[in-house]
């Protein structure tokens, strides 16, 4: 379970870091960080449940 988790948080955060880069943000814009947290929190909520 725990190895799930982390996974979920790594695979999210980089999916969210990844996003801003649509739209030609930079790879440590601030849409990057903050979307790259969001990916985590989401990727958590994933794979707890």
């Amino acid at each position: 379970m725990r190895a799930r988790i982390w996974l979920g948080v790594l695979i999210g955060s980089t999916i969210g870091g990844f996003i801003p880069d649509l739209w030609g943000a930079g790879m440590f814009s601030y849409s990057s960080v903050l979307l790259s947290a969001v990916g985590a929190f989401a990727g958590l909520w994933l794979a707890a449940r």
